[in-house]
């Protein structure tokens, strides 16, 4: 199965711990195509920044039950439904490489 390169990663996730991963560890972290493989992604990462990875771990992150409330007519109306489940991967770079997504690299 062969996806293009854009469809793979759709963007990544600047969170306070993925910011603590970078600066500790020099590790980023991605949400990514919930279909795409670790080969994919190694593909995709190193073609469009240039680097050199070393391991990629992925999560597959399951969509939470969600409860909506709607006021309709006078009436009101509870639906249940579930968030789109999703994937992430994080990956780890070699020593003395880097990714700046902060300055809109990505």
């Amino acid at each position: 199965m062969s996806k293009h390169m854009s469809n793979i990663i759709l963007s990544p996730m600047l969170t306070e711990k993925s910011n603590s991963l970078t600066e500790q560890f020099n590790k980023y972290v991605f949400k990514v195509n919930i279909k795409s493989n670790k080969m994919q992604i190694k593909k995709a990462l190193e073609s469009r920044f240039d680097v050199k990875i070393t391991k990629v771990s992925t999560v597959l992150v399951k969509g939470k039950s969600k409860n909506t409330t709607v006021k309709s007519g006078g009436h009101v109306i509870r639906t249940s439904g579930y968030r789109e489940s999703w994937k992430k991967a994080i990956i780890t770079l070699n020593e003395g490489d880097k990714i700046n997504l902060v300055e809109g690299e990505f």
